[in-house]
């Protein structure tokens, strides 16, 4: 188990939220809660950073109850594709998976039999709705929207596409995005059941490292709590990268620390009480 040895010099906590500060009930705790209240009033950043879109992100951010703080404002969406400023209520940071990209992705999914959904901060959107495109609505507790034409929507550009799925079709399709884009695009599963296309040279990782820049100090005063492999950047990126004892063992390879609880257990709140407050 890798632990700290002394006090962490902490100016900003970035927090994955499935399988993370969420329990399997897809609630905060309380301890988290309270843990999580306590670093935002001694002046941390507390900022919630999901794959989630800003919408279905606000409700774990009401739930902590520290927007109206200048150390809550702030939250990370789409895997490190938007930054959302509570109080000036607007995106500060965006970043798009360009119009041939996602058309080529879309393209090569409906070749393998299934869907793609692009993200827009409070609606995703599909060709048809299908058992997988309402998982994903359903998770998000977000809003579902068909498009009629679809193929003229895709060439706005969005902040991400993910393709849902059965895991063993989606693992055969990674492979072909893969091979196909390059460094063009950023592919990974998020799930098992979910694959994601999202812009080049972006992540969780990389936006905390514009944010702390933009909040005037390094990223090496950043902590960042992952379990899954859209939390790769995030633990590598951030000065103190912390897996769940839960998270899957790359991540935990790859980390610095490892919580001593999983997320059932309120692990986040034990390690910042311990090691950070």
């Amino acid at each position: 188990m890798k632990l700290p040895e002394k006090k962490l010099d902490v100016k900003l906590v970035a927090l994955d939220l499935d399988d993370t500060l969420l329990g399997s009930d897809l609630k905060i705790s309380d301890r988290n809660v309270d843990i999580l209240r306590q670093c935002a009033e001694s002046g941390i950043y507390v900022v919630p950073c999901s794959g989630r879109m800003e919408d279905a992100i606000l409700p774990f951010v009401r739930r902590l109850a520290i927007a109206g703080m200048e150390t809550g404002r702030f939250i990370i969406a789409i895997n490190g594709c938007s930054i959302f400023d509570l109080h000036k209520r607007q995106q500060i940071y965006c970043n798009k998976v360009p119009a041939e990209i996602l058309l080529r992705a879309d393209e090569l999914a409906e070749q393998a039999g299934l869907r793609s959904e692009v993200y827009t901060p409070d609606v995703i959107y599909y060709r048809e709705e299908t058992k997988w495109t309402r998982l994903d609505v359903d998770l998000c507790k977000g809003k579902g929207e068909v498009v009629a034409d679809y193929d003229n929507f895709l060439k706005k550009g969005f902040t991400k596409m993910l393709i849902p799925g059965e895991p063993e079709q989606l693992q055969e399709l990674q492979k072909v995005y893969k091979q196909e884009f390059g460094n063009k695009a950023v592919v990974f599963t998020s799930k098992p059941y979910f694959l994601e296309v999202l812009p080049p040279n972006c992540g969780k990782g990389e936006a905390i490292t514009w944010l702390a820049n933009y909040l005037g100090f390094d990223a090496s005063y950043a902590m960042g709590f992952g379990d899954a492999m859209n939390d790769e950047s995030m633990i590598r990126l951030c000065g103190y990268g912390v897996a769940m004892k839960n998270g899957i063992d790359y991540i935990k390879d790859i980390a610095d620390f490892v919580t001593e609880k999983t997320n059932d257990e309120s692990g986040i709140g034990d390690f910042l009480e311990k090691y950070v407050l």
